[in-house]
């Protein structure tokens, strides 16, 4: 997938488009999802503009460790970290719909929620 076309992402990243940034290094940043689909529900987005998981190479290990590593730190940040899910859509077909790669840190506040794969 090419497409020199900057996403959603890219222009949040770039401050083209207004964001509230939880976290921010110079490898990702994280933001609230805008469509929330549990009481918490951030987005860990890489810098580096990798459409989907599968088009990661080589070279892109060490930011997807890091992308995980932020995650857990958000997670702890945000009072969630006994109890969350961390989902990657790979692909229109399983729910993707900004082609920019991002992890979904999803939890309740008071960790009473359980997610079943169904519902993610």
């Amino acid at each position: 997938m090419t497409d020199s076309t900057p996403t959603l992402f890219t222009r949040i990243i770039n401050r083209d488009i207004p964001a509230q940034i939880l976290y921010e290094d110079d490898q990702c940043i994280v933001i609230n999802d805008i469509a929330p689909q549990a009481p918490v529900h951030m987005l860990v987005i890489p810098r580096k503009p990798i459409p989907r998981l599968v088009d990661a190479t080589a070279e892109d290990k060490a930011v997807l460790g890091h992308l995980m590593w932020v995650a857990g730190e958000v997670a702890r940040t945000a009072g969630v970290d006994e109890a969350f899910r961390l989902v990657v859509n790979n692909g229109a077909d399983a729910g993707q719909t900004v082609f920019h790669l991002h992890l979904h840190v999803l939890a309740s506040k008071d960790g009473t929620q359980q997610f079943t794969e169904a519902q993610l």
